[in-house]
């Protein structure tokens, strides 16, 4: 995968991490998936503040993957208490279109 995915907006297919299924996230880290480092996982920060990661058969199996938020697509992760602090200070829009 050449195209980074940080920044692009997902939808739950499934309710999970205290979200209803229909919940908009944002990635904001990618890794080398475990199953096949040639692959990218994801995490995702969900609307109720909660995050997780989703391997690309995970990715496949709960997220709809909508579109780049270009807002969004140079967030620099550093560590999840900066993700936290950027979440409750109102960094990302859930909103957005």
């Amino acid at each position: 995968m050449n195209e980074t995915m940080i920044g692009w907006k997902v939808e739950l297919k499934t309710p999970m991490l205290g979200n209803p299924a229909g919940a908009i996230g944002f990635v904001f880290n990618e890794y080398p998936d475990f199953d096949d480092n040639s692959k990218l996982g994801v995490q995702v920060i969900f609307e109720n503040g909660n995050f997780d990661g989703f391997s690309v058969e995970e990715q496949g199996a709960f997220l709809v993957m909508h579109h780049p938020v270009l807002d969004y697509a140079g967030y620099q992760f550093a560590n999840v208490m900066l993700v936290d602090r950027d979440f409750r200070s109102g960094y990302w829009d859930f909103a957005r279109k």
